[in-house]
C-alpha cells in the first residue's frame, strides 16, 4: 500500500471508528463486537506506524495519552462558565420562580429540567467539526488548558458526526460512574495503593493530571449541558431543542432532561429523582432548572457569576454533625499505619456512621481534628464515610490534641515515615497486625474467596496459634477448629469444605492471594497468561518480568523482592503441598466460548455461586460481565433481593434470568 491509498484507507476507518466509538459510548448501541471494533483500530494504528505525517490530532488513536506537560497553560473564556445559585427547599424554588418570570414578557414560561451531577465543568471548542481545545471551568473567566486529558474521554467526539458551525463551543460535566468508581477503588486496594474517597474529586483530579496517559486510565465520562461560543447564523430557539441538536453532532446529552409546563410539574420531576436517584449510576445532587427559551434566558441576563435563568434546587445534603469520640490506629497488611475516627453514631442517609476515615498524620493537622470536637461527617460519593471539618468554636477545653505513635500498636516495634508519603510503616514482618491482614486477604472474595473465615475467625485462629501463615489454613484439623467458640460440627464441616474447594481456584487467584505490592487480579491474570506456573514467575529475572505485557519496573521489582524473602518460598512450598493450583492452563481451543460477545450483569445474592465465581464462569465461555446496565447488557442474572437494576432492565426490555436458568444455559452449551 502507497501513502496515497493509506491516507484514503485511513480516513475511511477514522470515520468507522469515529460512528462505532459513538454507538458503543454515546447510545450504547454497538452494532459490531468488540473483537471486530479491535480490528478496525489495530488496521489504523498499523498505518499511522507505517506513515507517520498522515495521523491527524483528530485520530482516534490520540486518545490513548501524550508526554506528560510541565503545566497547564490558560485559557480565556470568551463567554464566561457561569456557576449557579442553589435553593434548598420549595418555598425557596418558588419564589425564585415567581421572581423570575416576573421579570418576563410573555405566557411561555416553560422549564428545561436537568439532573445535576457531580463532577467538573469543561468547555469543548470545535473548528470544522474537529475538537482543538478544552478548558476547565476555572474561576469561570479562565480555565486551564486540559486539551490532551480530554481527548482520551471516549464519549467526547474528536470529530462531529454532521455538519456543523465552523466554530462551535460546548460546555459539559466530566463525572465517573458509580461503578466505575467502585472498580477503580478495587483495583487499587488489590494493588496496596490508596483508594480514592469520592467520585467528583477523583474525576476533577483525573483532568488536571499534568501525564494524560494517567487521565485515560481512569473511567471518566461526559454529559454536554449547553453551548458557548458559535459563529453559527442559526441554532434551535430553545435549550432543550438546542442539546437535541448537539446530540446530532455526536454528543452524550443525558437521557432524562425533561421539559416542565409550569412550577408543579417541576416541582414533581425533582421529588421523583429525589426518591430514584439511587437508580442512577452516577452521583446526582439535585435538579437544575432552566428557562428553556434562548431568548428569554438572554433577556434576564445573569447577576455577579450566576444567571439569573437557572436555578440548582439541591437534594437533602447526605451530612451530619457529630462528636469524635477517639482516634484509633489500624495496621494494614503492608505494614500502613491508617487513622481513623471512632464517631458517637449518626445516621446519614438511612446508614449509621460510627467511624470514618482519617487517611494520615497530615490529613489529622490539615483539619484541625482534636479528640472531643464536634466534626461534620459527610458519605463521600454515598460510600465511604469521612471528616469534613472540626468546630473549634464548639470546643470546651476538654478536647485533647492527637499524636500518631512512634511504636507499633500492635507489635510494639519502632515505626517509620515513608520516603516517597506521608505514611508511617511498621516495617516487622512478624507483626501480628500484618499477619493478620494478609490472612483476610488471602481468603477474600479476589483472591482464595474462602467463604466463612472472616476477620473475626481469622483472629480467633491466630490468636489460638493455629495460624502463622496463609498456607496453615490448608492443614487445619476438625478437632482444632472445634477448640474455638461457637464451633460445632455444622459450622467446623461447612468451614473446612469451604478450604477445601478454595484449592480449586485458577492460578491467578493464587497469585494474587499473595500479597504481592501492586499485584492485584488484574495483573496476577497478566502473569498467569505469560508463565506456565509458579516456579517460572519465581524464577523469572527482574529484566524478563518487564518484558510482559503491561508489567512496569515498579511491579517486577515488587515480584522479585516478594520471592527473595525465604519465609515467603517456605509459604509457596507448603501451599504446593497443600494442593493449590499453581499451573496457568491455557484452553487448547475456542469451541466453548458460545458467550463470546454476550454482555451480563448480576443483581442481588446468588446461592449456588458466589458473585466472583458466577463472573469467572462468564468470562472462561468468552462473555464480559458489567458492573451497571446498558442497552449493551444481553441478560441480567437475577439473584435474591435484586435492587434497582431489575427497573432499569424492564424499562430497557433487558432479558433477566435467574441464577437457575443461567446454570441451565451453561449445562445445555457443555452438553
Amino acid at each position: 500500500m502507497n501513502k496515497k491509498q493509506a491516507i484514503y484507507r485511513s480516513q475511511i476507518l477514522v470515520k468507522l471508528i469515529t460512528k462505532h466509538n459513538h454507538l458503543y459510548f454515546v447510545l450504547d448501541e454497538p452494532q459490531i463486537s468488540d473483537g471486530q471494533f479491535d480490528q478496525l483500530m489495530n488496521e489504523l494504528k498499523s498505518l499511522e506506524s507505517s506513515y507517520p505525517k498522515i495521523v491527524e490530532s483528530s485520530s482516534p488513536t490520540q486518545r490513548i495519552g501524550a508526554a506528560s506537560l510541565d503545566k497547564f497553560s490558560q485559557v480565556d473564556h470568551e463567554i464566561p462558565m457561569l456557576s449557579l445559585g442553589n435553593v434548598f427547599n420549595e418555598h425557596e424554588f418558588t419564589s425564585w420562580y415567581k421572581k423570575t418570570i416576573q421579570n418576563l414578557l410573555t405566557s411561555d414560561n416553560n422549564l428545561m429540567c436537568e439532573l445535576k451531577y457531580d463532577g467538573l465543568a469543561v468547555s469543548l471548542l470545535y473548528e470544522n467539526g474537529i475538537f482543538v481545545k478544552g478548558a476547565t471551568r476555572g474561576d469561570g473567566a479562565r480555565g486551564e488548558n486540559v486539551t490532551l486529558n480530554l481527548k482520551t474521554i471516549k464519549s467526547i467526539p474528536l470529530t462531529l458526526l454532521n455538519e456543523a458551525p465552523s466554530i462551535l463551543e460546548v460546555r459539559g460535566e466530566v463525572f465517573i460512574s458509580k461503578s466505575g468508581f467502585l472498580e477503580l477503588n478495587q483495583k487499587r486496594e488489590l494493588k496496596g495503593i490508596p483508594t480514592y474517597a469520592n467520585p467528583r474529586n477523583t474525576a476533577a483530579g483525573s483532568i488536571r493530571q499534568l501525564n494524560s496517559k494517567i487521565t485515560a486510565s481512569r473511567p471518566l465520562d461526559i454529559f454536554i449541558y449547553g453551548t458557548g461560543k458559535t459563529n453559527a447564523t442559526s441554532l434551535p430557539f430553545t435549550h432543550f431543542d438546542r442539546l437535541e441538536y448537539l446530540k446530532t453532532l455526536g454528543f452524550k446529552i443525558n437521557p432524562n432532561n425533561f421539559i416542565a409546563a409550569d412550577i408543579t410539574s417541576a416541582i414533581d420531576y425533582y421529588k421523583k429523582w429525589l426518591t430514584e436517584k439511587q437508580s442512577l449510576d452516577y452521583d446526582c445532587d439535585g435538579i437544575v432548572f432552566k428557562i428553556n427559551s434562548i431568548a428569554q434566558q438572554a433577556q434576564l441576563g445573569h447577576v455577579s457569576r450566576e444567571p439569573k435563568w437557572a436555578i440548582a434546587f439541591k437534594f437533602p445534603s447526605e451530612q451530619a454533625v457529630t462528636k469524635l469520640l477517639n482516634i484509633d490506629i489500624n495496621v494494614g497488611r503492608s505494614g500502613k499505619i491508617n487513622p481513623f475516627a471512632i464517631l458517637e453514631p449518626v445516621s446519614i442517609g438511612g446508614v449509621t456512621i460510627k467511624q470514618a476515615t482519617l487517611h494520615n498524620d497530615d490529613y489529622i493537622k490539615s483539619k484541625d481534628l482534636q479528640i472531643g470536637d464536634w466534626v461534620l461527617i459527610e458519605r463521600a460519593g454515598e460510600v465511604i464515610p469521612q471528616v469534613i471539618q472540626s468546630y473549634p468554636n464548639r470546643r470546651t477545653g476538654t478536647e485533647t490534641q492527637f499524636h500518631m505513635p512512634s511504636y507499633c500498636p500492635s507489635c510494639h516495634k519502632k515505626i517509620k515515615k515513608s520516603p516517597n508519603e506521608s505514611a508511617l510503616y511498621c516495617i516487622n514482618n512478624n507483626c501480628p497486625a500484618q499477619k493478620q491482614r494478609a490472612i483476610e486477604y488471602f481468603v477474600s472474595k479476589p483472591a482464595m474467596n474462602i467463604d466463612g473465615m472472616g476477620a473475626k475467625i481469622t483472629a480467633s485462629l491466630i490468636d489460638n496459634g493455629l495460624l502463622n501463615d496463609v498456607a496453615d489454613i490448608y492443614f487445619l484439623k476438625k478437632d482444632q477448629l472445634k477448640t474455638l467458640e461457637k464451633f460445632g460440627d455444622k459450622r467446623t464441616d461447612k468451614l473446612l469444605n469451604a478450604i477445601i474447594n478454595s484449592k480449586e481456584q485458577p492460578f491467578y487467584r493464587v497469585i494474587t492471594s499473595l500479597g504481592i505490592p501492586n499485584v492485584g487480579s488484574e495483573v496476577a491474570e497478566i502473569l498467569s497468561s505469560h508463565i506456565k506456573n509458579i516456579d517460572a514467575l519465581l524464577y523469572k529475572e527482574y529484566e524478563e518480568i518487564i518484558k510482559i505485557p503491561s508489567i512496569g519496573p515498579k511491579i517486577a521489582a515488587n515480584i522479585k523482592k516478594y520471592f527473595a524473602d525465604n519465609k515467603n518460598i517456605l509459604i509457596i512450598e507448603k501451599l504446593k503441598i497443600a494442593g493449590l493450583n499453581m499451573e496457568s492452563i491455557k484452553p487448547d481451543n475456542e469451541t466453548n466460548l458460545f458467550l463470546k460477545d454476550m454482555h451480563f450483569v448480576i443483581t442481588g445474592k446468588l446461592l449456588t455461586y458466589s458473585r466472583d465465581e458466577a463472573e469467572n464462569l462468564i468470562k472462561q465461555y468468552g462473555g464480559s460481565h458489567n458492573s451497571s446496565i446498558s442497552n449493551k447488557t444481553n441478560f441480567l442474572i437475577a439473584g435474591e433481593n435484586g435492587g434497582s437494576k431489575l427497573t432499569i432492565a424492564n424499562n430497557l426490555n433487558i432479558p433477566i434470568i435467574s441464577e437457575e436458568k443461567f446454570k441451565i444455559m451453561l449445562a445445555t452449551e457443555n452438553s
